[in-house]
Parts: C-alpha cells; sequence; structure tokens
C-alpha cells in the first residue's frame, strides 16, 4: 500500500506580500490559472497513489480551504494538526492516523507548494524511491541536480553509490546543507556531489516510527497515545493536548540530520519550489528587456525587474534588478538580489504589532 503526505500548513513567507497567513503559498495560482499549487500538488501523485490513500497535512485555519479546493478528497483525509509545532509533530500526527487505516503502508511526503514541469518524469523518480524504501529500513529522499549555485534552497550532500534501482543510482546521504551564501553555493556546484534539497522522501510507515523513537522519544510516546485515542469521544482533546507537549521542531532538525539511513536519488524533472518573486523569472515569460510583468505596467528604461499589480497602473523610469509587487494593503519593494529577506519584513511588520498586514 502507497500513501501520499502533502504537507500544506506552511504560510509561503518569502511570496510576502500577495502570500499571506489567510491566503499562502499552496492556494495561489502561480504556474496555473486554472489549479492552485495545492490542487496542482493533488493531481501529479495520483496517477501513483489512489484518491482514497492520498492525505493533506495542514493546520485549523486552513482546513476549510482545503475541503472547498480539494472537495474530492475525503474529509478524513485532510488531517488537521491542533497548534503549529513543525514538520516533525505534523507528520507524527499524520503518521497516526495513516498507520490506523493502512498499517504497512510506504507513505510519500510532499510539499504543496512546488512546481513540477515533468509529471511523468516524477512519477518514475517517486516509483524508484518507492522500491529504495521497501529494501530495509530506507528513508529515501530526491535530491534535484542543481544549474546554477542557488543560495535559497538546501543543499544534500552525497557520497557513494549504495545500489542500483531499476537503472537509477541510488547514493548514501552525508550530509544535509543548510541555504548557502553565495560563495559556498559555487563550491557545492563545481564539488559536483551536492544536489538541492526538494523536501520529498520516501519511507516505510515502521520506518518512520522507529525514526521518531530513536531521534524525538517525546513524539514517538505522543504519536503512540494519538494512535490509541482515534476514534474516540475525547480525539480531539487528546490530540490537543499531546501537541502541546511536543517540541516545536521540523523533520530537517530532529530526523533528517542525525538519521544514518538515509539515501538519494537524483532527479531532473523541472523542480522549483517559487520560494521567492525571483523564481516567477523561471516559469513566466519576460519582455523585450528582462521584465516579468503581471498586470498594469508602463515604464521608461526599466529593465530585468519583476513587476506585479493586477489592479493598479504601475509607472517606472530608470529602474533595474528590481521587485515591485502591489496589493490591497501593502506594497514591495526590493532589489532581486534580497528578496530572500522577505521573510525579515513580515518579522519586522510581526513584531511592530501589524498582524493585519500578514
Amino acid at each position: 500500500m502507497i500513501s501520499a503526505l502533502i504537507m500544506a500548513g506552511g504560510e509561503g513567507s518569502r511570496f510576502w506580500p500577495l502570500s499571506r497567513k489567510k491566503m499562502p503559498k499552496q492556494f495561489l495560482k502561480l504556474s496555473d490559472e486554472q489549479c492552485n499549487m495545492l490542487q496542482k500538488t493533488v493531481q501529479r501523485i495520483k496517477p501513483l497513489v489512489d484518491l482514497d490513500n492520498i492525505y493533506i497535512s495542514t493546520n485549523s485555519h486552513y482546513a476549510e480551504q482545503i475541503k472547498e479546493q480539494v472537495s474530492q478528497l475525503d474529509e478524513a483525509n485532510i488531517i488537521v494538526e491542533p497548534l503549529k509545532k513543525g514538520t516533525a509533530p505534523s507528520i507524527a500526527l499524520s503518521a497516526a492516523v495513516i498507520s490506523k487505516r493502512n498499517p504497512g503502508s510506504t507513505i510519500i511526503v510532499l510539499p504543496s507548494d512546488h512546481l513540477v514541469k515533468d509529471n511523468e518524469s516524477f512519477i518514475r523518480v517517486i516509483k524508484k524511491a518507492v522500491m529504495t524504501a521497501s529494501i530495509g529500513k530506507n528513508i529515501v529522499t530526491i535530491g534535484i541536480k542543481p544549474s546554477h549555485p542557488e543560495t535559497g534552497y538546501g543543499y544534500i550532500e552525497y557520497g557513494a553509490k549504495a545500489h542500483t534501482i531499476d537503472g537509477c543510482p541510488v547514493y548514501k546521504v552525508e550530509n544535509f546543507k543548510e541555504k548557502p551564501d553565495l560563495n559556498t553555493a559555487e563550491k557545492y556546484l563545481a564539488a559536483g556531489n551536492y544536489l538541492w534539497n526538494s523536501g520529498m522522501f520516501v519511507l516505510n510507515i515502521k520506518t518512520l516510527f522507529a525514526s521518531f523513537k530513536k531521534h524525538l522519544p517525546e513524539i514517538y510516546q505522543a504519536i503512540l497515545k494519538i494512535k490509541a485515542a482515534l476514534g474516540s469521544e475525547d480525539q480531539a482533546e487528546l490530540i490537543k493536548a499531546e501537541f502541546e507537549k511536543m517540541p516545536e521542531i521540523t523533520v530537517e532538525y530532529g530526523i533528517m540530520e542525525k538519521a544514518d539511513n538515509i539515501y538519494l536519488i537524483p532527479a531532473d524533472f523541472g523542480w522549483d519550489d517559487l520560494g521567492s518573486w525571483p523564481a516567477l523569472g523561471r516559469i513566466k515569460k519576460e519582455d523585450e528587456k528582462g521584465n516579468i510583468v503581471i498586470g498594469k505596467h508602463y515604464g521608461i528604461d526599466t529593465t530585468n525587474s519583476i513587476i506585479y499589480s493586477p489592479d493598479k497602473l504601475i509607472t517606472t523610469i530608470d529602474l533595474d534588478n528590481l521587485v515591485i509587487v502591489d496589493t490591497n494593503d501593502a506594497v514591495l519593494i526590493c532589489n532581486k538580489d534580497r528578496a530572500q529577506d522577505v521573510k525579515k519584513i513580515r518579522d519586522l511588520l510581526s513584531n511592530a504589532g501589524l498582524e493585519e498586514h500578514l
């Protein structure tokens, strides 16, 4: 049995001010006018996983939106975390739910807001990851072959080839690396054994439980209690109580960076995490001056810029390499090279008590 777990509780903070707490990136139609990012993720995995076995992990703020936007999914497959505690507790809760229904399931964990251009290649790679996860007790992650020294992604350092699955090499993971500066990213690219971290991984649910037991025992104990309470009258209260006890931690820090049973499959299926505004330059067509314009804009000597203004007319003179984003209640203007720092602006607004703009 194969299950898919789509993580849809994030806020897409680097795409502010378009991505907001009430309407985060996974609900935006960035690459497709018909479907938002979450809907496309569900469509992408459907050739491999039955709808009955596709689950979405989210929080209470987004649960109703997901029910409306992915209406073909049973409500029981939308797993709502009572508190925001990071991806490790979220995955733990989802694992408890999935294991109750499918005890021996292999789980494909996917972000909800990434772009994949070649769906057929994506499915082929995921199938090989599922096969690899069934050999022993492996965690299999998907590494993306880098096309340039990107500072907005984490990297995975891999070592010797461990084995081959259906003609595809599988490597032992040596280290997970945080988002680097440009100099370090260039060194990674030159070294040749670093791939972008896609945030996708595959493992058997028993391997997941064992990983929590070894590396995050507090969360493991909570999983057992939550699983035992599922279906009971006080299920919601117990889940919340156990969540409150859990540490706030991501699965990357809590498990992936500590485990020694992680393997990697290299992939090249047109992946992009669309993590910040310059990413639009990789999916939208530039005009003759190198600008990406979504909305209304007239400019003189304006080059290499991203301009988003669906409602108001934006006019510019003598500008280069900027991001200009106009929304109903907020405007962002920054150098494209500093677009990764948009998250810091959100933190600044939060500290100033301007929650209505977040």
